[in-house]
């Protein structure tokens, strides 16, 4: 009894991970090769014939420069996943938060306990993408190590105010609008697949205020090297922003929906 009430938040969901971690982990390891195989090896095989290449891609592989991004887009993913349809679960299916509340737990603390339980489902997604890119040469680095916690902090930074928002739903209808005109969008030209200044000039500011982008920024400028400590910095301070206002919205959403 004595626990902090935001870890036996977490605690209880990380009990539920627990039945399922072993696909989740494979899941981890496959997903990544896949992608790594398919844009990496396949399509960097075609970019880097490219007589500009190495000046685009900032004298680095194709290869290297998008399975640097993997740590963050999978961190992305993983955190948004669970910040809806399992988060919905929890407010309307199995009331689970209102049972929470009914002992001495508060909705704050749910929101923080979600909060730790997102960072520690993106932390594990991002290390297996890493333990992933320790087995090639472009991207064993130490600075994989480095990248982990850049990708957790993305995965708070997408899983809290999505959580904000499931918070203020009663249905499930708007969460493949989030998938499709939010989260892939971002995925194709957060700075993953290319360069950010290969876009147009009035879609580059949308790309730099997105928090993926920031993310695969550190990511990238971690296990490849020559990131910039002030831009670093930036990339950390912008990524701290998006989690402390997702959780200060969590905090009023979650208070709205389970004490009225």
């Amino acid at each position: 009894m004595g626990t902090p009430t935001m870890l036996r938040v977490a605690y209880r969901d990380l009990v539920f991970y627990k039945r399922i971690w072993r696909a989740n982990v494979i899941g981890a390891f496959v997903q990544p090769m896949l992608y790594l195989l398919g844009f990496g090896v396949g399509v960097g095989a075609l970019v880097d014939r490219g007589p500009e290449s190495a000046v685009l891609l900032g004298d680095v592989s194709y290869f290297a420069f998008y399975a640097s991004a993997l740590l963050a887009t999978t961190a992305m993913f993983v955190a948004s996943q669970e910040a809806m349809w399992p988060t919905m679960g929890g407010f309307q299916w199995e009331s689970a938060y209102h049972a929470m509340i009914s002992t001495p737990i508060e909705p704050g603390d749910v929101a923080t306990g979600l909060a730790l339980y997102f960072s520690a489902r993106a932390a594990i997604g991002a290390s297996g993408v890493a333990v992933v890119l320790a087995l090639f040469d472009d991207t064993r680095t130490w600075g994989l190590v480095a990248a982990i916690p850049a990708a957790t902090l993305c995965g708070a930074a997408f899983g809290l105010p999505i959580a904000a928002w499931t918070a203020t739903r009663r249905t499930d209808k708007s969460f493949p609008a989030i998938l499709r005109f939010g989260i892939i969008p971002m995925f194709l030209f957060g700075g993953a697949f290319f360069p950010v200044d290969q876009l147009p000039a009035w879609l580059q500011p949308v790309a730099w205020v997105t928090p993926l982008w920031h993310a695969v920024e550190l990511s990238r400028g971690a296990i490849l090297g020559g990131a910039a400590i002030g831009a670093s910095i930036a990339h950390v301070a912008v990524l701290a922003a998006y989690v402390l206002g997702g959780w200060l919205a969590c905090r009023v959403t979650f208070t709205r929906r389970l004490t009225t």
